[in-house]
């Protein structure tokens, strides 16, 4: 199974068609870490912003789609969307591995590896900062994608990819297809 993980798309529909059309192409399921359509009072507008079109693409999602919901996440964008996106963290146990999704707006990030080593997940699932991180936390993988659409810490968007025959994560650059990070696993 080949799982997609994104964060802070912030209404680019550009960034959700480059992880679609590239990354994303064969995932099985895909986990969005929030800040899905508003680009929020301290971002510029990203490129390709269009929260009505996003919404109609995420909508019509050809994969199963969980989202944890951001801090530019409102209830008016619960409105226009299919899919819950109100909860602070999504909790995903399939093919023997538990996945804790969220923002990462609230606490530091060992509160959050707490919260998931109290449940038992092998994978942390964040975005919020806009600078993506693979790493291991003692038995606890931390995912953060960086931003789809308004990265900090790189020139381009990027997206990860769990691979659970492979037993791999990967961060991809959104623009060309390189690989930025890469993290082995011993996940069943």
């Amino acid at each position: 199974m080949k799982i997609g993980i994104i964060s802070d798309t912030h209404g680019s529909v550009a960034a959700w068609k480059q992880a679609m059309d590239g990354p994303f192409l064969d995932v099985d399921m895909i986990f969005h870490a929030g800040d899905l359509l508003y680009h929020g009072a301290r971002n510029p507008f990203p490129f390709g912003y269009h929260t009505a079109r996003l919404a109609d693409l995420l909508n019509s999602c050809p994969v199963p789609l969980v989202i944890a919901r951001g801090n530019c996440d409102s209830a008016v964008d619960q409105t226009v969307l299919n899919y819950p996106i109100h909860a602070p963290m999504a909790f995903v146990q399939m093919e023997g591995l538990r996945y804790c999704i969220m923002h990462g707006d609230h606490g530091t990030l060992q509160d959050q590896l707490q919260t998931a080593h109290r449940f038992r997940a092998d994978f942390l699932v964040t975005g919020h900062t806009h600078i993506r991180n693979l790493k291991r936390e003692n038995d606890i993988v931390h995912i953060n994608p960086g931003s789809a659409a308004l990265p900090k810490d790189h020139l381009n968007g990027s997206v990860a990819v769990v691979d659970t025959l492979q037993k791999t994560v990967v961060i991809i650059d959104l623009e060309n297809g390189e690989e930025l990070a890469a993290l082995g696993y011993g996940g069943s």
